[in-house]
This record gives structure tokens, sequence and C-alpha cells, in this order.
């Protein structure tokens, strides 16, 4: 950046992709302010997939963040997708993923990656309790529900998929839309019970588990579903959850039995059918489910949030004005994760198939891919995984 006044940027919200922008731009020099409209760190869900390419953008920010997320993280081993009689559709050799794409698939808690990224903030960086009721995309300005103005060279919009700062960017356009699609979480103590890592492919949804530290599995299932669903009492989710998936093979009917009903969280999932023309309007720039909330099949929400703030803190500071560097911001992203959103929710289709006919093929088709091998599968894979930092490359990223 040209002159030598400290940049200052504001951000909006204290979830992974806030509190990981903030942390690439304090490492490129910026003064940072993150406001968090909540009086807690509260994550919403249990954990996440944490992929390559996620922590191939983590590798770019200083002070070792992606062997902290190993240190809390549970490696994942083989695993792939089976059919509702429990046989294999498509199978993941770890050793050969790691080999193509350097890092480890792993699964981390929510809360302890948030806590991580929040440990890292020098003192002062994090304001919780304070809302953002404006922005000003001409002159950086924020307001606070406090009826304080903040002024930032940079403002950074992380405020989720219910942003308010989207609709006073882009006024008119479209919100994320009903994807036909629920989706449970919920963790269980694994002793005693058999485990798989992956997912199973039924009739109109999909049942998986995810070994977590400490002997935890983190259990998520998704259903198409004609209409959102009406909010229940927590017996009754669990009651939906037997009735999907509790006659498959086992160990899925004893893993549902052991669910505690008042800890189930569910989601009727929302997509970003229609993109954004931009992810940045004057000095604000938009990311991760706020710009492309997407369905969770490809387990790129977060990630993608993790590659969007790193791009961002490279383009910034590497431009010759925040200007540049946003536009160049705008032009790395907005196509990849535009891609992203439609594969997420095309994939889900697949997952999720209720028609017999549409299930065989599907079926057929990832049978036919096991027989080329391991690594087949894992290519269909590689426009996600293989994404490299910008400032690897030399340019941004696509």
């Amino acid at each position: 950046m040209t002159g030598t006044a400290q940049q200052r940027a504001i951000i909006i919200g204290a979830g992974i992709g806030g509190l990981t922008a903030a942390l690439a731009l304090a490492g490129k020099g910026w003064d940072v302010q993150v406001m968090e409209r909540t009086p807690e760190l509260k994550p919403v869900g249990y954990a996440l997939a944490m992929a390559p390419n996620a922590q191939r953008a983590l590798d770019a920010i200083p002070g070792g963040i992606v062997a902290k997320i190993h240190a809390l993280a549970a490696l994942q081993g083989d695993g792939g997708i089976r059919n509702a009689r429990g046989a294999w559709l498509s199978r993941n050799d770890s050793a050969v993923a790691l080999e193509r794409y350097g890092h480890p698939f792993v699964v981390v808690r929510r809360a302890e990656l948030v806590g991580m990224l929040h440990s890292l903030l020098p003192q002062g960086y994090l304001r919780l309790g304070t809302a953002a009721t404006a922005v000003n995309a001409d002159d950086g300005g924020v307001t606070l529900d406090t009826g304080e103005v903040l002024r930032g060279d940079l403002v950074v919009a992380a405020d989720g998929i219910h942003s308010r700062t989207r609709p006073a960017l882009f006024p008119g356009h479209p919100a994320p839309a009903f994807a036909g699609l629920t989706a449970w979480q919920a963790v269980i103590a694994a002793d005693g019970v058999g485990t798989y890592i992956g997912t199973t492919w039924s009739s109109g949804g999909e049942f998986g588990m995810l070994p977590m530290t400490d002997g935890w599995l983190y259990v998520f299932a998704e259903a198409a579903v004609d209409a959102p669903m009406l909010r229940g009492g927590h017996g009754d989710e669990k009651a939906e959850l037997t009735r999907r998936f509790g006659h498959l093979y086992a160990p899925i009917p004893d893993v549902i039995a052991r669910i505690d009903g008042s800890s189930i969280l569910r989601t009727d999932i929302h997509t970003m059918r229609v993109p954004l023309p931009s992810f940045h309007v004057g000095k604000v720039a938009i990311l991760g489910d706020a710009a492309h909330a997407m369905a969770p099949n490809l387990g790129q929400g977060a990630c993608q949030a993790i590659e969007d703030a790193v791009t961002l803190a490279y383009c910034v500071t590497s431009a010759g004005t925040v200007g540049g560097g946003l536009a160049d911001y705008t032009a790395a992203r907005l196509p990849r994760t535009s891609l992203m959103v439609r594969r997420s929710e095309a994939l889900a289709r697949l997952a999720t198939a209720r028609h017999p006919l549409a299930r065989a093929l599907r079926n057929g088709l990832l049978r036919a891919m096991g027989l080329l091998g391991p690594s087949a599968a894992l290519r269909q894979a590689d426009f996600v995984m293989r994404w490299d930092h910008p400032a690897v490359s030399g340019t941004p990223a696509s």
C-alpha cells in the first residue's frame, strides 16, 4: 500500500470468516476492530470438516494456525459413501488424499476453532455486544447501536447468511433461497458404538458420522423436503431422524438412539442461487455466508470463508489502493464461490434423491468411478482442494 499511515479495517461479525480476516489483516500490519453483536462468542453448529484448501489458506497467516488446528482436531482416515444397505458406493484412501493435497482432512469443534482464532487476536481487537446498524460504503463509516460512528479504510461484512449489510449494499438483490433441504447436527459419546467415517445416501436423505477428539462422534443428516419444516419440540427432531434413517444398517439406529434429543440442531438450508454482482461496494467487502451461502454437501461453507479472508487481506495489501485491491478480491472470489454454490446444491440433489431411478443411476455412476481406483473420486474434488493462496501463485486465486 502507498503511504506510511497504518490502514484501519472494521470487521462486522466474529464468526470464522470475520476472525480469520482480522488475523490475516493484522498479520499484514492493519489496525483491526471486530464488531460482534452477541455478548459472547457462541458459534452455531457443533463441528466442521477442515479441508486441505482451507488449511492451505491458513498457512498464509503467521502464527502456525494449522498446527494449532491439528492439535485440536481429529484426523480422518479412510471413508466414503455407502448405500442404504451399507455397501460401499465410493471409498477414499486418506494416504492418497494426503499425498495429493498436502494436508489431511480433519474435523474440529466449531467452538474450539473460534476460541483459538479469538485467542490469536491482539488485545482490544474484538468488541462483543456491539452491533453495526448502518454502513457507508463511500467513506467507510460504520454506525454502531451505541450511536458511535467508526471509520476505516476498509469495512468487511462477515455477518452471516442473515447479513444486514448485504441488502444495504445490494438493494433488491435476491436473498439466499430455500434449497428444499433441511439438516440436523448432534454429537454423541462414541464409546461402545461401531462407527464409520463418511455418509450413507438413502432414499431422500443422507446420514453421516465423523469422529471427533476425546471419543466423541459428530453426527449429521440431511433430507429433501418440500417446504421449510415447522419447529417442533426436541423429541420431534429425534423422532424425525428415527423415521427417516432408523431403518438403515447398524450402527445407525444405535447412533440415533444415543442422541440427546434436546441437543439436536436443525437448520433449513438456504443458498445464494443468484450470485451477487460483486463482492465489494466502495470501501466495503463482503465474505463468507453473507456473500455466498451454500449447501453443506461439499463441506466448504467455513472453508470458503477462510479462503475469502486470506485472499482479501492479500489483495488489499498488495494492490496500490484499497479500491484496486477490492476489485482484485471480487475477481478472485466471485467465480470460484459461485461455482461452489452450484456444485454444493447439485451434490445435495444427488445425495438426497427421492426417485428410485435417480438413485439407481447415481449409485451405478459412483460404483463405476470406484472401479477406476481411489484417486478417481479425488480427481472430482480437485477443483475444491487444489486451491492455492494468491501469495503462492503470485496472482489472485480462482
